[in-house]
């Protein structure tokens, strides 16, 4: 069985939501960063951490693309054209979606006041909406970023779209958000949400 070590208020939640989609066995400890727990497993005190036998695993991408590998599902296999378009997406997210919103929150949450930038949320809207024409694009009339399979950058992309409403800077486009609506319907989405709710 696999161990989940990390608060759900973090990229966390796409370790649970890819072991719900897997329909795998685990437990989770919800500890937060950098607490003994969280440093006890892994030295940077960083979540999420993934236990697997003896072996500890961070970093939320690398343990979602870990999972899917390993069970062969949410998943083009490695070396063929249609993983490497699948990677593309996964790194488009990260560094145009997933990176201009943590730029945005630290300036809000934690970075002190004097290293803010004036023009920071200007620049994430701009980003932001140069990702959106691309991921609008990528989706065209199909209901998912691969087409007609859920893979590992749909779970990326969902975690990352409830994050610019804290910034107060939601998606605009009715085809985004209907893709995220889609997506916390899925059933394993929801006994996610369920399973987190018990625990709390």
């Amino acid at each position: 069985m696999y161990q989940v070590i990390g608060t759900t208020r973090s990229r966390t939640l796409r370790v649970i939501w890819m072991l719900e989609e897997l329909n795998l066995p685990y437990t989770h400890t919800p500890a937060a960063p950098q607490s003994d727990v969280a440093q006890k497993a892994n030295p940077s005190g960083k979540v999420p951490i993934l236990i697997d036998g003896n072996h500890t695993i961070t970093d939320s991408v690398a343990i979602v693309t870990y999972l899917a590998d390993r069970h062969g599902a949410l998943t083009y296999p490695a070396g063929t054209i249609e993983r490497a378009h699948q990677d593309s997406i996964t790194h488009l997210i990260l560094d145009e979606v997933d990176a201009a919103l943590w730029s945005a929150s630290r300036h809000s949450n934690y970075l002190p006041s004097s290293l803010h930038y004036a023009d920071m949320r200007e620049t994430v809207k701009w980003d932001l909406d140069r990702a959106e024409q691309r991921l609008i694009h990528q989706l065209g009339d199909h209901p998912f970023l691969m087409g007609e399979q859920i893979t590992i950058p749909d779970i990326l992309l969902t975690h990352c779209g409830g994050w610019p409403m804290t910034q107060k800077m939601p998606f605009r486009h009715t085809v985004l958000r209907n893709y995220f609506r889609r997506m916390r319907n899925r059933p394993a989405y929801q006994k996610m949400l369920g399973t987190l709710s018990s625990d709390a």
